[in-house]
């Protein structure tokens, strides 16, 4: 079993992750003399294919133990999905003497990160995330939250859990376009590290990452090393630090509402790059050979990812919501070179039009 420990202002907490960790989880919790009344809020499908190893665990547990299982999609990250957790809670008896352990992706770590957050003032919570792209990216760094009126995370909270636990062995039952979400959050890693990763990935990708263990290891290990280091510089995104991890972003959560959440964030995400790619050359950022290299990299995706039309005039309505945006201007994150990232870009609006085109043009059936 290895560790990272990420050490915030708020809270230092470790990183567990290897392969069949999951069997430690009762271990772990008495180690860190964590709350012994547990909440477990899990997405079904995962409850679905791993119940013998969940049951397992509630069975060890000598304690009051609810398990509280949801359909885990965006449509399902709301107010009224919350308060059905609060209700849960409640009805079962929890107080502040609480544990809530998420298992799923980036949506169950997000809803029941904030229903941890402000039950009872706050109660503890372990992350358990079981797709790719939540081990690599979104179970670090204590965000949470839930979307609203068709604003994706606009309502949230900086939580930082009690520890995470990432079981590698959750990944084998992950469908091939879950790996493709991971991939979109790698990528944007890969540019935001640039040096020997980003080589490693160009040179793996023509492989399935499902395929290429000793890729998917080390890609896991680099992106929380790195994401555990930017949110410890800058824990709830004051200093403009940790709005790197922003980088295609802008573009990806108003092309998921664009879309009616009918694409993945991960798939979303490698769309944002490549948006994000042309307006930075638009903008004269980037130069041409850099420009051609990461889109390559973007591209090897093209056929997992298949539009048959889509509105950037809606789009572009939808980024000016964005929570990062101010005097309602869009602040963009954009890449001058893998390593050397610009933030709170503005742009003019023809020139976000164009890289919208010319970005999702690409992923156009023809």
């Amino acid at each position: 079993m290895k560790k990272i420990d990420v050490v915030t202002t708020s809270k230092s907490y470790p990183v567990y992750y290897g392969k069949g960790l999951f069997s430690k989880l009762k271990f772990l919790i008495d180690k860190n003399r964590l709350n012994r009344k547990i909440f477990i809020v899990v997405d079904e499908n995962v409850h679905n294919y791993h119940s013998t190893k969940i049951d397992s665990f509630i069975s060890g547990i000598d304690s009051k133990v609810c398990l509280y299982s949801f359909n885990a999609n965006e449509i399902n990250k709301s107010s009224s999905r919350l308060n059905d957790i609060y209700s849960a809670l409640i009805e079962n008896g929890f107080g502040r003497d609480t544990l809530i352990i998420s298992i799923g992706g980036g949506i169950t770590g997000d809803i029941a990160g904030y229903a941890a957050s402000t039950f009872s003032r706050g109660v503890q919570i372990i992350h358990v995330p079981t797709t790719l792209l939540a081990m690599v990216d979104s179970s670090i760094g204590g965000k949470t939250g839930i979307n609203f009126d068709s604003t994706k995370n606009i309502i949230g909270t900086f939580y930082q859990p009690e520890f995470i636990l990432i079981d590698t062995d959750f990944l084998k039952t992950l469908p091939e376009e879950e790996f493709i979400c991971g991939l979109g959050e790698i990528i944007k890693y890969s540019f935001l590290t640039g040096g020997e990763f980003l080589k490693k990935i160009k040179k793996g990708l023509p492989k399935s990452l499902k395929l290429n263990t000793k890729l998917l290891l080390n890609s896991i290990e680099t992106c929380t090393k790195f994401k555990a280091r930017i949110v410890e510089n800058d824990e709830r995104e004051t200093k403009g630090l940790r709005k790197i991890l922003n980088l295609g972003h802008t573009f990806a959560h108003a092309i998921e509402v664009e879309r009616g959440h009918t694409i993945k964030h991960g798939q979303a995400v490698i769309l944002g790059l490549t948006c994000s790619l042309y307006l930075s050359r638009k903008l004269g950022i980037i130069n041409e050979n850099h420009f051609k290299e990461y889109l390559s990299l973007l591209l090897k995706a093209k056929d997992r990812i298949s539009l048959n039309f889509f509105y950037p005039m809606k789009i572009y309505e939808i980024m000016k919501r964005d929570k990062k945006s101010f005097d309602d201007k869009i602040k963009f994150v954009l890449i001058i070179e893998a390593g050397n990232i610009l933030v709170d870009v503005e742009a003019p609006a023809n020139m976000v039009l164009e890289s919208i085109n010319n970005g999702m043009d690409h992923f156009l059936v023809s």
